[in-house]
């Protein structure tokens, strides 16, 4: 599922804390997105889907949340698993993060962006627009 924090073991969430940096701006963000007892109801429901990779048909879960981060504090929220299309639940709003990054202990000081990246944003700027 590429990068991310991996929890086994534990109940379905009620709400996920979220925190971070966008280097484009730069601006640190925060928010707590809600998991709706629908979101999670949906997450227990067990469907049958054929696997394409092996060529089964399972009983899936979708036991992934997926966070999808963007410029301007907007996340899109997904539930996904193993042979099952991701389904999206929720799109939040972030507040700035007045603290700034490393929770102000950087004095204000924001990573950089690499050449490749900031040469990529001088040139077509900054998709503000386009999770909303």
């Amino acid at each position: 599922m590429g990068g991310g924090k991996y929890v086994t073991g534990a109940d379905l969430p009620k709400q996920i804390y979220v925190r971070w940096q966008s280097l484009v701006e730069p601006q640190t963000y925060q928010m707590v997105i809600k998991i709706p007892e629908a979101t999670r109801e949906l997450m227990r429901k067990g469907e049958k889907v054929y696997c394409a990779a092996d060529g089964k048909w399972i009983t899936g879960y979708r036991q992934s949340i997926g966070i999808r981060l963007v410029p301007g504090g907007i996340a899109k929220v997904w539930v996904g698993g193993p042979c099952m299309a991701p389904i999206e639940v929720t799109k939040v709003k972030a507040v700035i993060d007045p603290r700034g990054p490393y929770e102000g202990k950087s004095d204000g000081e924001y990573d950089s962006l690499s050449n490749e990246s900031k040469a990529y944003v001088e040139k077509f700027g900054v998709p503000y627009d386009s999770w909303k």
